[in-house]
């Protein structure tokens, strides 16, 4: 066999190889460009999927929150378990509405617009405790002789007076409060001595009214 026939078999089969290579790749790229796709889209279908599941959550706390009628039946039968703890606590404090002006309170007593009674899920009645805006950084003392308020994230009901007192505007109606009991009834009788027991207190008429209750009852017992 020749050099010049053996060069064109060579090129022969090349070419041949090459056709079935174009071939080959021609059948393969509808399919790859097929995979492909599919892939881009679960790709994209998860990444939706997953957004979906994160926001989910949030957005179902935030409407579970929200001050509608709703909300505030479910929080109105849902279990408020009692906190003895003398512990402070942090979260939303509103304040009565004018028509609950004289209605009575948990504990039999008329609510006092002026007054410092107040209201919790779940302190024990009679359980005084310093709240402080945290906004403001004013505090008053009250005394816990209610049950509410039922809006989910709100912590204490104030009379107007206190409210005006440490910061709460009429128009806001709601401030991020810390309330640290001073004084928490217990179940046997007893008294626990909360965590602001032992904290400075404003100069309040309040105070004073409690300052003196407690001499009086020093006094008594001598």
């Amino acid at each position: 066999m020749t050099a010049g026939k053996l060069a064109l078999g060579r090129r022969g089969t090349h070419c041949a190889l090459n056709r079935c290579f174009l071939m080959v790749n021609n059948s393969l790229h509808p399919r790859l460009s097929a995979i492909l796709g599919a892939w881009a889209a679960l790709v994209l279908v998860g990444g939706t999927v997953s957004q979906c599941y994160a926001q989910e959550p949030e957005q179902q706390f935030e409407e579970s929150v929200k001050n509608t009628q709703a909300n505030r039946d479910a929080e109105k039968i849902k279990h408020h378990p009692p906190d003895f703890t003398a512990k402070k606590r942090m979260g939303k404090a509103s304040f009565y509405a004018s028509k609950f002006a004289g209605r009575k309170m948990a504990n039999g007593n008329r609510m006092d617009p002026d007054g410092n009674n107040a209201a919790s899920k779940t302190l024990p009645l009679g359980t005084t405790a310093k709240v402080t805006n945290l906004e403001t950084g004013k505090s008053a003392v009250v005394t816990i002789q209610d049950r509410g308020p039922y809006v989910p994230g709100r912590i204490v009901d104030l009379s107007p007076a206190t409210a005006q007192q440490i910061g709460i505007s009429h128009r806001k109606g709601v401030a991020l409060v810390v309330v640290a009991p001073i004084a928490v009834p217990q179940p046997d009788g007893n008294v626990k001595l909360g965590a602001a027991a032992h904290e400075p207190l404003e100069q309040t008429s309040v105070v004073r009214e409690i300052r003196d209750a407690s001499v009086d009852l020093r006094t008594a017992l001598r």
